[in-house]
């Protein structure tokens, strides 16, 4: 998939360091280098970015994945847009497979921010053209963008994995709340199983505390693959498990894109009560994140195959038939 420099076009692939291996693994699929930058942070915390070649006229994809902490990673990927805004670059694109503040995207009470939107803002003000992001956690965000919009599936991804090793003859594929019922019902068309819904309240007051009322849906004797955008703490994935084997499930799979694995997750997904846990590589897993049962998919090749659709101004759609 090499990408080769014409009189008018050069494409670029910068990495922030939040997870400089997943950039790197971009660039060695599209076959070409990360540019070099330097990158460090003063005593007071600021950050400092500079690229050390020219970037003028370029087209511009700046990578950067945003685990904890966030913020920083976000100032980051900021300043460099910025820079290569200033140093005459064509034309921007901001890849953050996992975008920061997804799930602020809207109002629940009065006088709270729409903190996704503010993030958006940000980025077109230091000179983005364009975003890319897998699974946003809100579809809407896409709107919040002025400019075009990259929303990348890692569904096809996990969905082939999953078929490879469990099959899909006994699956059934679970919604662990109310609010994931759209993307469940997706799986399930794909691999075509049937559906089955946790029913669950949430505390307001206490946040990633979950409480599990009933399952609706055949999860007796079944494989059940809990399906969702991302792990955080990992209290909803647990409290979905526990209720599907107390109501006779055989296995417990669950597939998301984005490993937050925010304490106590590893400690949760590893009971015994989940037997697999499938994610992607969109955040960095860092030993102390390992566990026995879990497999990571890496997104590169997505990534890469989004990037390339860009440069040479083709359809990013055409990688998802049936999303077009």
């Amino acid at each position: 998939m090499a990408i080769e420099k014409t009189a008018s076009k050069q494409l670029v692939i910068a990495s922030g360091r939040a997870h400089q291996g997943l950039a790197q693994e971009v660039a060695e699929i599209l076959q070409t280098d990360l540019v070099p930058v330097t990158a460090y942070d003063f005593a007071n915390g600021e950050t400092f970015v500079r690229y050390e070649r020219s970037v003028r006229g370029v087209d511009a994809f700046i990578i950067q994945s945003h685990p904890n902490p966030v913020n920083h990673w976000l100032m980051e990927q900021l300043l460099m847009v910025d820079a290569m805004n200033r140093a005459s670059a064509k034309r921007i694109t901001v890849v953050a497979p996992f975008f920061p503040y997804a799930r602020q995207d809207k109002k629940h009470k009065g006088r709270e921010p729409i903190s996704a939107r503010l993030v958006t803002d940000l980025f077109r003000t230091a000179g983005a053209t364009r975003l890319m992001a897998v699974d946003l956690h809100a579809p809407q965000i896409q709107g919040f963008f002025d400019g075009p919009v990259d929303h990348l599936w890692a569904l096809p991804l996990l969905a082939d994995h999953v078929v490879e090793k469990f099959g899909t003859e006994n699956l059934t594929v679970v919604s662990p709340d109310s609010g994931r019922v759209r993307v469940a019902d997706i799986w399930a068309d794909r691999l075509g199983s049937p559906l089955a819904i946790v029913h669950k309240r949430r505390d307001p007051d206490k946040p990633n505390q979950v409480q599990v009322n009933e399952i609706v849906g055949r999860v007796r004797g079944r494989d059940c693959l809990i399906v969702d955008d991302m792990i955080d703490t990992g209290g909803t994935i647990l409290a979905a498990a526990s209720a599907l084997k107390e109501n006779g499930a055989a296995k417990v799979i669950v597939a998301a894109t984005h490993p937050v694995f925010s304490p106590p997750a590893i400690d949760r997904l590893s009971d015994p009560l989940i037997d697999a846990v499938i994610v992607t590589n969109t955040l960095p897993i860092t030993p102390d994140k390992e566990f026995e049962n879990l497999t990571v998919l890496s997104i590169a090749p997505l990534i890469a195959k989004a990037i390339a659709a860009v440069f040479y101004d083709d359809s990013v759609n055409s990688l998802f038939p049936g999303h077009a």
